[in-house]
């Protein structure tokens, strides 16, 4: 089991869009947020891919990976995930086979099955397209062919992206792509910065399952954890009431921008609200230096994870930065390098 020194930090973006701010905003935000990133050592610097949302402007995923790629020099950067029943896979080989180019050893490819999206967007994107139990490994292994090396008689080449070989991740919260990542001895996200549910049985069945491939020897695992920094435990909760406000959102189906931190929300809440928060949050840590240390610590021996991936939801942008320099204090050191594990 990793000590907590040794584990990797890296840091998921969701690019929110703030209110009294523009989309314009976050996306600055985003490439200064990982310049920051990179300045502390963390490892790599992801983006979700999300659709018809007003508070987050990431849906145009391998974009973001240019434009942030593009901003910085060591830090991977990549996506955490490309909604992949969304797309081709020749058009994402294509795209970020074409990032790997501009950017050589620091483009990750993290991949979900979900649609990241309600049901009408999801139309919308597929268009016709109806999506069965099998499609999800069957483009991901055809992803793996078109990032490989071309082939003799291949008929169908990603140009760019034969070669280049874009590490790919699995990402999940439920038990499926626990089990994939594992047969195709690839390195595996598990998603719990919302859905904690799962996370030891699925990080059990990963490692217990894994194969090893010409991709990876060992079994990798990385975990999300929605992480508020603050001086003291108290304006780490104050701060924090603008990641409460946007779950409480996002179970109520009142999406929206990222709102300013709010005294005595939670006072506010009736009990089956704040339950559900926690329920989201179950990997959370909130609170100051020490608590922060000690709620990695906890998720580092509970999990034995490799790396853990920071998710900061705080309305101030100069607090948020804050937050990660908190974090990568209490981690203390991190062998993150440009060439880190994909």
């Amino acid at each position: 089991m990793p000590a907590l020194s040794d584990i990797r930090l890296s840091f998921l973006d969701l690019v929110a869009v703030r209110e009294g701010g523009t989309v314009r905003d976050a996306l600055a935000l985003a490439l200064r947020t990982a310049r920051h990133a990179e300045s502390l050592g963390f490892t790599r610097y992801w983006m979700a891919e999300h659709h018809n949302m007003e508070g987050i402007a990431s849906s145009a995923t391998a974009v973001m990976v240019g434009h942030v790629a593009g901003g910085t020099e060591r830090i991977r950067v990549g996506s955490g995930g490309i909604m992949l029943p969304n797309h081709a896979p020749l058009v994402v080989a294509e795209a970020f086979g074409t990032l790997a180019e501009l950017y050589p050893g620091r483009i990750d490819l993290g991949l979900g099955r979900a649609p990241g999206t309600d049901p009408a967007t999801m139309r919308a994107l597929r268009r016709d397209r109806t999506e069965s139990v099998d499609d999800f490994p069957r483009d991901v292994a055809e992803l793996q062919r078109l990032l490989a090396p071309a082939q003799p008689g291949q008929r169908l080449i990603a140009t760019p992206g034969a070669g280049t070989e874009v590490p790919i991740w699995l990402l999940g919260s439920s038990l499926f792509s626990a089990q994939l990542a594992a047969e195709r001895g690839l390195p595996y996200a598990f998603a719990s910065h919302f859905a904690p549910r799962l996370l030891l049985q699925a990080v059990e069945l990963y490692r217990a399952r894994f194969r090893p491939s010409a991709t990876l020897a060992e079994p990798y695992v990385a975990i999300g954890v929605p992480m508020i920094a603050a001086p003291t435990d108290d304006e780490a909760e104050f701060l924090a009431s603008s990641t409460y406000r946007r779950i409480l959102g996002i179970l109520t189906g009142a999406r929206g921008k990222l709102a300013p931190p709010e005294e005595g929300f939670v006072a506010s809440l009736q009990p089956q609200e704040r339950a559900a928060i926690g329920d989201f949050l179950a990997a959370g840590v909130i609170g100051g230096p020490e608590t922060v240390h000690a709620g990695l610590q906890t998720l580092a021996e509970r999990t034995g994870a490799d790396e853990m991936i920071l998710v900061c939801d705080i309305f101030d942008p100069a607090l948020r930065l804050r937050s990660l320099d908190i974090a990568a204090a209490a981690v203390r050191t991190m062998p993150a390098t440009a060439d880190a594990l994909a």
